[in-house]
């Protein structure tokens, strides 16, 4: 659906007294309906309406209303703006503007963001939530007046900021954090070539140091002959 004029009535009332074009056209091009047309050119609506011309405010061009004259079945179209306007950038300087509704529901948020996201500098914080940095600092210090009451909630839950806003600022923060020193790592898992490794044999403290001493069948029959002529010699005495 074709967006229509600035106007509707006031352009209506000076189609109907300035050219030929039916009923439907003017309606269809007006966003009226056709009684209404038929109403305006019989003076019993729009009574005290100043016509409004399409061709000086560039809603119409002359060509346009000509050729539907000649044809009742053609329908109007707005013409074409040839003015473009700047696009509005969206400044990010200054804190976010918060609704009257919402500003209540900011020291809350701003505690769950205290308890969640310690890395978030307070810049950080004003820019999601449109605090102050006195009150970001009176809620840490758990001097606020209404220390007592307040219960964190999710910023993004209580329409303050969106989740994207979130995530980006923590992911900066992130960024900005130095990284861990090894030693507040923490304790780590043994490797596992370790952890499943067989336990090893007990060394024996009573075991003198050294080669072990290897046992020779030479040695043990000589012991047990010597012990031999031990007993015969005790058997003569």
């Amino acid at each position: 659906m074709s967006q229509g004029p600035l106007m509707p009535k006031a352009t209506a009332v000076w189609l109907v007294e300035n050219t030929s074009l039916a009923f439907e056209q003017i309606a269809d091009f007006c966003k009226l309906h056709p009684l209404e047309v038929k109403g305006i050119a019989d003076g019993e609506v729009a009574a005290g309406i100043k016509g409004l011309d399409p061709i000086t405010t560039g809603q119409l061009t002359r060509d346009e209303i000509e050729k539907a004259q000649k044809s009742p079945n053609y329908r109007l179209k707005v013409a074409v703006s040839k003015v473009k306007l700047p696009e509005v950038k969206r400044t990010t300087k200054g804190p976010r503007y918060t609704p009257l509704s919402r500003r209540q529901d900011r020291p809350n948020a701003i505690l769950w963001l205290l308890r969640n996201h310690p890395e978030l500098k307070d810049a950080q914080v004003i820019r999601l939530v449109g605090t102050t940095k006195s009150t970001i600092q009176q809620i840490r210090e758990r001097t606020h007046w209404n220390s007592s009451s307040l219960q964190p909630m999710d910023p993004v839950t209580l329409g303050l900021c969106t989740q994207i806003d979130l995530d980006f600022e923590v992911q900066r923060a992130a960024k900005d954090r130095p990284a861990a020193a090894a030693g507040e790592a923490g304790a780590s898992l043994l490797p596992a070539e370790v952890s499943t490794a067989e336990p090893e044999a007990e060394f024996d403290d009573r075991r003198p140091a050294g080669r072990e001493e290897r046992l020779d069948a030479d040695s043990v029959f000589a012991k047990l002959k010597g012990m031999r002529r031990t007993d015969e010699d005790d058997d003569e005495a």
